[in-house]
């Protein structure tokens, strides 16, 4: 049984690059495990919990799991080096032709933390997909606002 092809009209590939940058009062470590976390089981949007699976290892998938074998693959692990690197390539949010390369890079200085996050997109990108800036905010907010309180004595 032979299908229809319907003929679309092309549509130009896009990118877009955000770029941010934090310094953080606490050691690597803990930022790093805060990270580990924040995009892990405690992830969350503005309006609700969201908890995702991520295996920090090379490889190792980052997904939510939504039970029944239902749910949705966000990336995997493309690098990882405890504390100073987690990279991640895959489509996260995005039900198009898209990929995405996020980094979390982290260096330390006299117990302060620098962390630079870049997230990378290329492919048919729609609107709705490219106003993650705040989003990534949000994420980042959470990420200082937790390795500060784990750092208190």
């Amino acid at each position: 049984m032979a299908g229809n092809i319907q003929e679309q009209s092309t549509q130009a590939v896009q990118t877009f690059e955000i770029v941010k940058e934090e310094e953080i009062a606490a050691p690597i470590g803990i930022v790093f495990e805060t990270i580990l976390e924040q995009m892990g089981p405690l992830n969350s949007t503005p309006e609700k919990p969201m908890p995702m699976t991520l295996e920090a290892w090379p490889g190792g998938r980052w997904f939510r799991d939504l039970g029944n074998n239902t749910g949705h693959f966000w990336g995997v692990v493309q690098a990882i080096k405890p504390p100073s690197l987690l990279e991640i390539s895959g489509p996260l949010f995005m039900s198009t032709p898209a990929v995405s390369n996020i980094q979390y890079r982290l260096t330390e200085e006299n117990g302060l933390t620098r962390l630079r996050f870049v997230h990378r997109a290329a492919g048919w990108i729609g609107e709705n997909d490219r106003g993650v800036q705040t989003g990534w905010n949000d994420v980042m907010n959470r990420i200082r606002t937790a390795a500060l309180k784990r750092n208190k004595p």
